[in-house]
Formats: C-alpha cells, structure tokens, sequence
C-alpha cells in the first residue's frame, strides 16, 4: 500500500539521471519527486516499504536511490547494503532526519555515498545527489576514517565470542559476508525466522544494536568466529 506508481516508465537519455525514492511518508516523497523533476531527473519508482524498495531497486537500477533512515519494515542503511550486495554499482545516499552517529557508521559500512539530513536546502540536495549518482562519495574522508575507527576494536581473544553458540558463530560469519536472513538460512538449511533469532541473540551477547556492527567486528577478527576453522 506504501507503493507509488513512478512518474515515467523511464528515461535512457544521455545525461538525465534516474532516481528512486524510498520514505514511507507520500508527502516526502511527491515533494521529492516534484523537486527532482522540475531540475531534469526522472523518478523510476518510489516506495515507503524496505523490503519492496531492495527488491526493486536492483530490478530497475537507478543512477542514485534516496533511502530513508527509519521505515516500518526496516532501515534504509540495510536496504542499501542489500541492494549493493546485489549489484555493488548501485548508488545510494540516507536521507534522514536524525543526526545519529551510529546510523552514520551503518551507512558508511552499507556502502552509502552520503548520509544526509533533510534539513538541507533543495539547491544543496540536487548538487549532492548528482555527485552521488556518479559514484562519488559525499562523506569527508577523514570523518570517515574517524568513523570507522570509532567502532570498537575486538581485542585478540575476546571473551564475547566464548559465549556464541557454534550455529551463532556460523551466522555471524555469514552476516559479515552481507547475508540476509533469508539468505543465510538458504545456506544453513533454516528457516528465516530461526535465523533472526540466533541474529538477535548474537548480537545481544557481543554487546551491538546493529548488523553493520558486527559486521566491522568481524573485519577485524576474521578467523576467530569459527574457531580458525574453514566452513
């Protein structure tokens, strides 16, 4: 029901860039579509869904998707990451309200080309999506290394990872591969649900809110979930 009809069945046009929008407020997104519009891009689709936005979005490949941070199914950081997981060449920014750290490291690690709040005036906002949508990054690369090292950093033989279960050690791995939930249970022969479960738990027990943190986690302890031991 959060689905909108996109204003054109596309435009391969030399030059003009195609853009998605994922909010799941229609007032925020007819604005955007408006805007957009009226400067020379064209809006291939839009949605107020998570799950329908990283199924489409990959299906219609826009120059730049503009992912809203918080939706009721979801957060456009994840669908970023499973929308690049898919195909690497897809850009995407967050555009948020919330000026929150921690989602700005998610977007970072997701792969985003911005994070951006929407307090930002119209004229800034086209000027940043252009230079996303040609695959620049809009995030100052020092913030970004700060950021990134702003995670914390496991420590050789970290006590946390004792209290995995071997199954949440296999899904750990698999989540810092990018897997989603249904694809991890492809792989281990579990159901989606099950493995959201064991998601749930060993996040809790390493001390994360967020996918994306465990994610970095294991960058830095890459043969440590599974005991040094090839799956």
């Amino acid at each position: 029901m959060f689905a909108d009809a996109p204003a054109t069945s596309g435009d391969d046009t030399p030059g003009v860039l195609r853009v998605f929008i994922l909010d799941d407020h229609e007032l925020v997104r007819r604005g955007l579509q408006e805007l957009l519009e009226n400067e020379g891009f064209v809006v291939v689709g839009m949605s107020g869904l998570a799950e329908e936005a990283a199924r489409r979005i990959p299906a219609l490949r826009p120059d730049i998707s503009v992912l809203d941070a918080r939706l009721p199914d979801g957060t456009g950081i994840e669908v970023c990451r499973n929308v690049r997981s898919v195909d690497p060449s897809l850009n995407c920014v967050i555009l948020t309200s919330y000026d929150d750290e921690q989602a700005l490291r998610g977007a970072i690690i997701a792969g985003a080309a911005g994070y951006i709040l929407k307090e930002i005036g119209g004229s800034d906002l086209l000027g940043a999506l252009r230079r996303a949508a040609h695959g620049e990054s809009l995030f100052d690369e020092a913030v970004k290394a700060r950021v990134v090292q702003g995670l914390t950093e496991p420590k050789r033989d970290d006590p946390r990872l004792a209290a995995l279960t071997p199954q949440e050690r296999r899904v750990l791995k698999f989540v810092a591969e990018g897997l989603t939930n249904r694809q991890i249970g492809e792989e281990m022969l579990l159901a989606e649900k099950t493995v959201k479960n064991y998601v749930s738990s060993l996040l809790a027990k390493l001390g994360f809110e967020r996918r994306a943190q465990a994610a970095v986690y294991m960058a830095h302890t890459p043969d440590k979930a599974d005991g040094g031991q090839a799956r």
